[in-house]
């Protein structure tokens, strides 16, 4: 796809894809500050469901309402990661050896850089289900590719040590969690995985991400719960910690990858946060 160079050149920009394309021009679409029409012809289509586009059709109803000037634009938040160098990197448990720290320095792409994302986020087997479900062909990760993904990776992962430190009302930065955990999910957006509603209470435009965490559970309750997760009836299983933040740094005793719409973005550490307004859409 090729974007237009400067805002003149063109009224909106079109993309025919899905979760991923989008998130490759995130940063493009944002300088450009231009309309964005999203026709889902990708394998998970997360986003355009989130903005009320469900099919090409219906990707074609809003463009013609936009084209006639009927108010069909919307403006929504973007979530940011930014990889952390080790330097900046909390000082308490998980401890770092400097191997990591080494690896950190290597893997971080650009320390301070940030990479915008439109749905999900992740690390954790969310990331290492995304990472697998790449490897498939495209037109099977279109069907089904994330739930087909999930039942090997259950299988051999265990749970990570991470540490999630949130930023509070008077701008303090205090530990939120520092525990065995499978899964950290950050959302603009309630879905990702073609439909896993893993943040069902998300919404792209309250200036807050919704963060839910899966504890170490055993894997025989890890099967168990995510069907329920396809229906955001998740929330009330034991283990689950779902709460809205604006900005949080998280750690891991080893250096893990963080996937965010699909896509791989860096490793940890990272800091997440939200930016209100950045992306006008079309729906």
């Amino acid at each position: 796809m090729g974007l237009p160079q400067r805002r003149e050149e063109a009224d909106a920009v079109l993309i025919l894809g899905g979760d991923g394309t989008v998130h490759r021009h995130l940063a493009q679409l944002v300088a450009l500050n231009l309309p964005v029409l999203v026709v889902p012809h990708g394998s998970g289509n997360d986003f355009a469901r989130a903005l009320g586009l469900g099919s090409w059709r219906s990707a074609l109803t809003a463009w013609r309402k936009f084209a006639r000037g009927g108010g069909s634009l919307r403006t929504i938040d973007l979530g940011v990661i930014s990889p952390l160098p080790a330097s900046e990197a909390g000082t308490g448990e998980p401890t770092r050896t400097a191997a990591y720290e080494s690896e950190i320095r290597q893997r971080s792409s650009s320390p301070g850089a940030s990479h915008f994302f439109c749905c999900v986020g992740g690390v954790g087997l969310d990331a290492e289900v995304a990472r697998r479900a790449n490897q498939i062909p495209r037109w099977v990760r279109g069907h089904g590719g994330y739930a087909l993904s999930l039942l090997p990776a259950i299988c051999q992962f265990t749970p990570l040590q991470m540490e999630i430190s949130v930023w509070g009302s008077e701008g303090t930065m205090g530990t939120r969690s520092c525990e065995p955990t499978v899964l950290a999910a950050f959302a603009n957006a309630p879905a990702y995985g073609g439909g896993m509603k893993i943040a069902p209470r998300a919404r792209l435009d309250d200036g807050k991400l919704d963060i839910c965490l899966v504890r170490g559970v055993n894997r025989l309750k890890l099967f168990c719960l995510f069907p329920t997760i396809y229906f955001g009836r998740h929330l009330k299983v034991s283990g689950i910690e779902y709460f809205q933040i604006e900005r949080l740094r998280l750690e891991t005793d080893k250096p893990q990858d963080v996937y965010a719409d699909g896509e791989y973005v860096c490793r940890t550490p990272i800091e997440v946060s939200v930016t209100r307004a950045a992306l006008r859409v079309i729906t």
